[in-house]
């Protein structure tokens, strides 16, 4: 019987760390780890047209299932191209493991064919990226590597030779329990005693939510009620907070809506939970401000902060709440929750008018009708740029959609291979890929992975033959626009010529029923809807100052154009006011 190879070796110990596919393109230096997954039946090779899709893919199963995942890239050419999604996920704080398989070991170091230096590429993008160059460093390297992208949450990178890789794994090699779930965190019996005398002492006390809410929604609603506190989100927060929430009060930043501004700049005490926000323009710098976060590193570095607190949400919110005294005064919820519907009232109107006959298609009413048409449990998959505004301000969170983009990272082309990965955890689970025109194509090779997977992703492209978000942010900066037009085929038709369902919507009419009929279809679909190049507008107050490019403040921009079913849940919350 012929003994075990380092390769694997290191195939079980994916396995055994959870991991249940390897996403990746095939090629020399990979060829005895593709081999070894090909005989270990507990896991997967899936065969992508690109490893930048590998590596997006593998974040998006990491965040969807909530458990590592893992890609790899042959040597030199074939691992660099893994480096976008492994930025991607890293920023995303999605565990996952890259195999970067490597040249000769022999060779390193003589500028060979395909060189490069895969440990020092990656270590930007992980929190761990060694080089294993003798088969004695195996298993102890790789379960450092699961253990770094699991425990904090984040990338780890393995580089492999592929000669070490087809040897035979030493004898008597050390391998233990692994850690495949991370602990919750509880701040300091000194930071809650603070921070309840700081709650005390403040009239007014608004939230702002992140993506670290997540798993605390009660925790955060019985806050907000105790305080009788308006609830505002980032947009990584927004599937997490912002349903069933009668204190909603809407988004702030980039693409902000309703009165999450003014309620954090009108407040006496700011409360940020579990958000990075990186738009300290729109954060005040005359309130208090406490932010509570289970990443240390992240604890001031957006704003001043009065106190920092370090820890998990839920769990501090747990530890907080029964000490609040519940408080009665609403005035200042109130005040807010009618600023709210009356900011979503002022633009739903632009959306409403004559939009079922408007063409090209407004782009607001495809997602508004998508909204409507997908199913409650859907995952939808988001390319960034105008793609974002619409999942913005369209899609509707319950509890059970979820809603992942390039959201931190800001890569174009990210959602159909986020895609893939979201639609491998479950085959019967709708996954809607809301792809911009630039995006999709940029990456459209890998819809062939759709087929030949036979996965049923439903792909809606918002096709405005343009870049809009860069043509924004020329408007922004004064500039004409330029190089951002597309001259782009009938996107349905390549569909269809590749095996798929394929349909062009040109007429808003059409729209609903093209989605209906894509959502039946048993395996994968493309909805290309012709949409409005025009659907860009600036909001009535915006400053020199808030002009001078999208990357540094052109974020107090709000994009008018109707905010879909948010203005039925604001005036859902009025109702609930208590009246004298």
């Amino acid at each position: 019987m012929a003994k075990q190879t380092v390769a694997g070796q290191f195939v079980d110990i994916l396995v055994r760390a959870g991991v249940r596919r390897l996403y990746g393109v095939v090629g020399d230096s990979l060829n005895p780890v593709v081999d070894a997954v090909r005989r270990t039946a507990a896991i997967d090779w899936i065969q992508v047209r690109h490893e930048e899709v590998a590596a997006f893919a593998a974040g998006a199963e990491a965040q969807i299932a909530g458990r590592l995942a893992a890609c790899a890239g042959s040597c030199g050419p074939g691992n660099l191209h893994l480096i976008n999604g492994l930025f991607d996920a890293h920023r995303s704080m999605a565990p996952v493991l890259a195999l970067a398989s490597h040249i000769p070991s022999s060779e390193i170091g003589t500028g060979f064919f395909q060189e490069t230096h895969p440990d020092r590429l990656f270590a930007e993008c992980s929190h761990y990226s060694e080089m294993i160059s003798s088969r004695d460093q195996m298993p102890r390297v790789l379960q450092t590597a699961v253990q770094n992208a699991i425990g904090l949450s984040g990338v780890a990178v393995v580089s492999l030779p592929g000669d070490i890789a087809d040897q035979e794994a030493p004898e008597r090699s050390i391998e233990h329990a692994l850690v495949t779930s991370r602990p919750s965190v509880r701040p300091g019996d000194a930071e809650i005693d603070q921070l309840v005398r700081m709650i005390e002492e403040a009239g007014k006390v608004t939230l702002f939510c992140g993506s670290g809410t997540a798993g605390a929604h009660a925790e955060v609603m019985e806050f907000a009620d105790r305080l009788k506190a308006p609830v505002g989100h980032a947009l990584r927060g927004k599937e997490w907070i912002q349903y069933d929430n009668p204190y909603d009060v809407g988004m702030s930043g980039l693409l902000g809506y309703g009165a999450a501004y003014e309620a954090t700049h009108e407040c006496d005490l700011l409360i940020l939970l579990g958000t990075d926000f990186p738009y300290n323009a729109f954060l005040p710098d005359n309130v208090k401000i406490v932010q509570v976060d289970v990443r240390p590193e992240r604890l001031g570095r957006r704003s001043k902060l009065d106190l920092a607190v370090w820890g998990d949400v839920r769990e501090t919110l747990r530890c907080l709440n029964p000490r609040i005294t519940p408080r009665k005064n609403r005035k200042f919820l109130d005040r807010m929750l009618k600023k709210h519907a009356d900011a979503l009232e002022g633009v739903v109107k632009a959306y409403t008018r004559k939009v079922e006959k408007h063409t090209p298609i407004h782009p607001e009413f495809v997602a508004s009708v998508l909204d409507e048409e997908a199913a409650a449990d859907a995952i939808f998959t988001v390319d960034t740029g105008m793609c974002n505004v619409w999942a913005a301000r369209y899609i509707s969170p319950n509890g059970r959609r979820r809603v992942i983009g390039s959201f931190t990272h800001g890569s174009m082309a990210n959602a159909l291979p986020q895609a893939i990965g979201a639609q491998f955890t479950d085959r019967r689970r709708q996954v809607v890929s809301m792809s911009g025109d630039g995006g999709f194509s940029m990456l459209m090779g890998d819809f062939l992975t759709l087929v030949q997977y036979d996965l049923p992703v439903k792909v809606v492209l918002f096709n405005n033959s343009s870049l809009g978000m860069v043509e924004l942010e020329m408007m922004v900066a004064g500039l004409p626009s330029y190089g951002t037009t597309n001259h782009n085929p009938d996107f349905a038709a390549i569909a269809r010529a590749a095996g798929a369902h394929g349909v062009r919507v040109e007429k808003p009419k059409e729209l609903r029923g093209a989605l209906r009929d894509a959502f039946k279809h048993k395996g994968p679909a493309l909805v290309d809807v012709v949409t409005d190049p025009n659907a860009l507008s600036m909001p009535p107050k915006i400053s020199r100052d808030m002009v001078q490019g999208f990357a540094l403040s052109a974020g107090k921009i709000v994009l008018e154009g109707g905010v879909g079913r948010m203005v039925q849940m604001a005036r859902s919350n009025l109702r609930n006011i208590p009246r004298p």
